[in-house]
C-alpha cells in the first residue's frame, strides 16, 4: 500500500471502536467487518487527511483491497473528489469497485456519481459500458445501469432510461426491482406527466410500482 495511505489506515484503526463495529456490521447484514469508525469521524479524518495528501485516483482500489468497510467508504468519497479529473479509461477501475465487495451502499454511490458522471461527460462510453451493464450477469452492475442517470435531470435519455427499465421489468430481485422505482421517482420530479403515463402503461412490479409513484403521490403532481 502506498505510504500516504498507510497514515490514513493507522487513523482509522485508531478511531476503532468494536461495539459500534458490531452494530454497524449487523445493520449491514453481516456482509462486511467493520472498524466501527461512525461516518462523521470517518468523514472528518479523511478530510484532514486529504489537506495533508492531494488525492489520487490510484489510490481507490488500494483502499478496495482492504476488508473493513470504512476503506471502501473512504475509496468512494476520493473517487467523488476527484471526478473531475477521472478519464474515459478510468470506467474500468469504477466497473472493478462495483462488481468487488459489493452491496447498496458503495454500490449506489458510485452508480449514480463517478459512473454516472463519466457516461454524461463521455456518451460514447454508454455504447460499450452501459449497454454491457444491462446485459450482464452480475446484478449490481444492471442497478448500475438502471441508476446512473439518477442526477441527470432535464438531461435524462428518457428513452435509455425507459428501455432500461423494461429490460429489467420482470426481475425478481428486490435491489432491481427498488432501483427501478428509485430512478423512476427521481426522473418524476423533472417529468411527472412521462412517468406517471409509464408507470400506467407498464407491467412493473408491486415494488417498482410503489416507489416510482411516491413522490408523484406525496407532491400532488399525477398527471
Amino acid at each position: 500500500m502506498k505510504e500516504p495511505l498507510k497514515q490514513l489506515v493507522r487513523e482509522l484503526e485508531n478511531a476503532q471502536d468494536p461495539e459500534a463495529a458490531a452494530t454497524m456490521s449487523a445493520y449491514m447484514r453481516d456482509q462486511f467487518p467493520y472498524l466501527g469508525v461512525r461516518t462523521p469521524v470517518r468523514r472528518q479524518l479523511l478530510k484532514a487527511f486529504l489537506k495533508e495528501h492531494p488525492p489520487v485516483k490510484e489510490w481507490v482500489p488500494l483502499l478496495w483491497e482492504k476488508p473493513e468497510r470504512e476503506y471502501q467508504y473512504c475509496g468512494v468519497d476520493i473517487a467523488e473528489s476527484l471526478r473531475k479529473k477521472l478519464e474515459p479509461s478510468d470506467i474500468g477501475m469504477i466497473e472493478a469497485c462495483i462488481v468487488s465487495r459489493s452491496w447498496w451502499d458503495t454500490v449506489d454511490l458510485l452508480a449514480a456519481n463517478a459512473a454516472g458522471f463519466l457516461l454524461r461527460k463521455y456518451p460514447e462510453l454508454k455504447t460499450e459500458y452501459a449497454e454491457k451493464w444491462l446485459q450482464s450477469d452480475n446484478m449490481w452492475l444492471n442497478r448500475t445501469a438502471i441508476l446512473f442517470q439518477l442526477h441527470y435531470k432535464e438531461a435524462t435519455d428518457e428513452a435509455l432510461l425507459y428501455r432500461y427499465i423494461r429490460e429489467h421489468a420482470s426481475s425478481g430481485e428486490f435491489f432491481i426491482q427498488k432501483a427501478i422505482g428509485w430512478a423512476l421517482r427521481e426522473y418524476s420530479k423533472t417529468n411527472p406527466a412521462s412517468v406517471t403515463a409509464f408507470i400506467e402503461q407498464e407491467e412493473l412490479k408491486p415494488l417498482s410500482r410503489r416507489e416510482g409513484l411516491k413522490w408523484l403521490m406525496r407532491s400532488g403532481k399525477m398527471q
